[in-house]
């Protein structure tokens, strides 16, 4: 069947409107004169903190403006190519604007997907915990595909990330890891993948080829900025320092630069070991730690429940998402019903169908609760 272009153009453009009136782009463009005109400031950096956040703002409103113009460029681009296919009668220029056709589509929807990140955190870089739970040797291989399967995707997407630290199982695999993923809205995105997720296949380190079920817990927390108020007195936090290590125990370190913070008060365990020495470790655990104390502090005023450290049990009765690699194909979120038949291409990053699907549903349960 014949592609209705013009149909198909002014459907992107209609959303792309909404997209602009929601994100309200000439607010934005006045906001970045702003902050414009303070960044160029010659006592800026006289307030680091005031100066960072100066920059960190300036540098997510330029980014939030530059995909929305992109976007609209790539529309009128697709246009022009359509009419010139058209005119010549060109079935392979027609083919090429309908590949683009599909892959703007799929972009527009994402953008689309962010007006609705509104959250208090939303726009936050994300901090992501990963830790094996039920099923032994399978449950640490699982929590290690699934680190991959979040790497793959910021990768993919050309969102950096940062390792902090990683501990690995004795046999296979990971026991936990914890890393940044340093882009606006990682946040809003990935905080819907936070739950307990679930792998059934016939188990690789069984002799016997029987099918194994194990689980593993994710969880996503807003990283800390500067300009937040979170002071944690010094009797409250428990640091403990040890040699850093990596799989089957090798010593990565010749110095004991690891560190594995304790705050008391709530019991909640940081540990980072990837940075090169103690005091970057210890700097780098105490921010993870501000961030997860700054969400259990706003959850306790705001009197919701969040998904904090612990909440996840990791274990039957609680998996949000099932990673079913035999007796069939299937990868299914159990909140939103939305599956795919392709679980190989999910572990390899492909999650942007699961992350929109787990944002409309979660907007939509906030309406319920309303």
């Amino acid at each position: 069947m014949a592609v209705d272009f013009e149909f198909e153009i002014k459907n992107l453009r209609t959303t792309m409107g909404s997209v602009r009136e929601v994100t309200d782009v000439p607010a934005l463009e006045v906001q970045i004169t702003d902050l414009e005109e303070q960044a160029a400031a010659p006592d800026l950096w006289d307030d680091p903190d005031k100066a960072q956040g100066v920059t960190s703002a300036l540098s997510r409103a330029n980014h939030e403006l530059e995909r929305i113009n992109t976007m609209d460029a790539r529309i009128d681009d697709l246009e022009a190519l359509v009419e010139l296919g058209q005119e010549e009668h060109d079935a392979e220029t027609l083919t090429e604007a309908e590949d683009e056709l599909a892959k703007i589509a799929k972009a527009v929807g994402l953008l689309e997907v962010r007006t609705l990140l509104s959250g208090e955190y939303d726009e936050r870089e994300a901090v992501v915990s990963i830790r094996s739970g039920a099923g032994g040797v399978d449950a640490a291989d699982f929590a290690e595909m699934l680190m991959r399967m979040y790497l793959r995707w910021a990768e993919r997407h050309g969102y950096p990330t940062k390792v902090m630290d990683t501990s690995y199982a004795e046999e296979a695999g990971l026991k936990s890891a914890t890393f940044e993923v340093n882009v606006p809205y990682a946040y809003g995105n990935l905080s819907v993948e936070a739950g307990t997720h679930r792998l059934v296949r016939i188990s690789p380190f069984d002799n016997q080829g029987r099918r194994q079920t194990s689980f593993a817990a994710v969880e996503v927390i807003p990283l800390i900025e500067s300009t937040d108020s979170i002071d944690i007195p010094d009797n409250e936090l428990k640091i403990d320092v040890f040699r850093s290590s990596g799989p089957g125990g090798q010593s990565v370190n010749t110095t004991d630069s690891a560190v594995r913070m304790t705050h008391i008060p709530t019991g909640i365990v940081v540990s980072m070991q990837n940075e090169k020495s103690q005091i970057q470790n210890r700097a780098a655990a105490l921010r993870v730690m501000q961030s997860r104390l700054l969400l259990a502090k706003k959850a306790e005023e705001a009197a919701e429940r969040k998904e904090l450290a612990g909440d996840v049990k990791a274990s039957w009765g609680d998996q949000m998402r099932s990673y079913v690699l035999n007796p069939y194909q299937m990868v299914k979120d159990l909140r939103t019903e939305h599956e795919t038949g392709n679980p190989s291409g999910v572990f390899d990053g492909e999650i942007d169908a699961f992350i929109e699907a787990g944002i409309r549903w979660r907007i939509e349960q906030a309406k319920s609760d309303d």
